[in-house]
């Protein structure tokens, strides 16, 4: 039998462009992997595709939580790049005994994600 968890999180594009501006470079490395960012900055509006990635990111960590891991992951150890034919893939840079799989949408205001995690 597979064991499966799942995450979600929605965020107001407009506080990830505030943290963007406020913090630049420090606040996309504590986060973001170096691909990610070059992802997020060859597009139109970089916000969105950072606040997508975020909630990702977040709904990823919720989702591998409720499944009993304890150790402590930082948002940069989490990997969210893009595939044209598959959608979202989730690159865990850390050991874990499970897959995630993850979908996000957004609009002009707001970023949402879903996660699933099984093992």
């Amino acid at each position: 039998m597979i064991d499966v968890f799942i995450g979600t999180d929605i965020e107001d594009i407009s506080r990830i462009n505030s943290s963007l501006n406020n913090y630049g470079e420090r606040f996309k490395s504590k986060i973001f992997t170096n691909k990610e960012k070059k992802y997020c900055e060859s597009k139109s509006y970089p916000p969105m595709h950072y606040a997508g990635r975020f909630c990702a990111k977040e709904a990823v960590l919720k989702a591998i939580r409720s499944s009993g891991l304890k150790r402590h992951v930082q948002l940069n150890q989490i990997e969210i790049l893009a595939d044209k034919n598959t959608g979202p893939n989730v690159n865990l840079l850390f050991k874990a005994p499970g897959k995630c799989k993850v979908s996000i949408s957004h609009n002009k205001t707001h970023a949402i994600a879903f996660a699933v995690y099984y093992s």
